[in-house]
């Protein structure tokens, strides 16, 4: 944790749950101690699935390290308590596109869009491959 956000590394990341075909909340102040006035590397302002990665050193930061701040576990076939059987499977995309190896080693780059679907298989799901990013982030 830090005492203020870095600026060695600086990109944004957006990242899409979708539960059943319903998108769920990526919530804000992950990675945020406010009372503490500390904050992680990986964190999150607000409810909008925008991670932020403001470090004071050059790294690179993973899908699997931005869940744990949020302390939803993430594996190969699960998220949270939700895991792949009885015909239902975890799938993930960067940019729309099929990642198959563990989600939780997915490496942020700036302006990437990920999104973690959890549901039945064949299931029709709104994917997004892109993010509609503001001007100047």
């Amino acid at each position: 944790m830090l005492g203020k956000e870095g600026n060695v590394e600086h990109i944004h990341t957006h990242l899409d749950v979708i539960v059943d075909g319903k998108p769920v909340t990526v919530p804000a102040n992950i990675g945020i101690d406010e009372q503490a006035r500390q904050i992680s590397p990986l964190h999150a302002h607000e409810a909008n699935g925008v991670i932020h990665i403001e470090s004071p050193v050059k790294a690179a930061f993973s899908l699997g390290q931005f869940m744990t701040e949020w302390d939803v576990a993430l594996t190969q076939d699960s998220i949270g308590a939700l895991k792949a059987d009885g015909g239902n499977t975890l799938r993930t995309y960067v940019n729309g596109k099929p990642y198959t190896g563990s989600p939780a080693a997915i490496v942020f780059k700036d302006h990437d869009e990920i999104a973690i679907v959890y549901g039945p298989a064949g299931q029709k799901v709104d994917l997004p491959s892109s993010y509609n990013w503001p001007a100047g982030e």
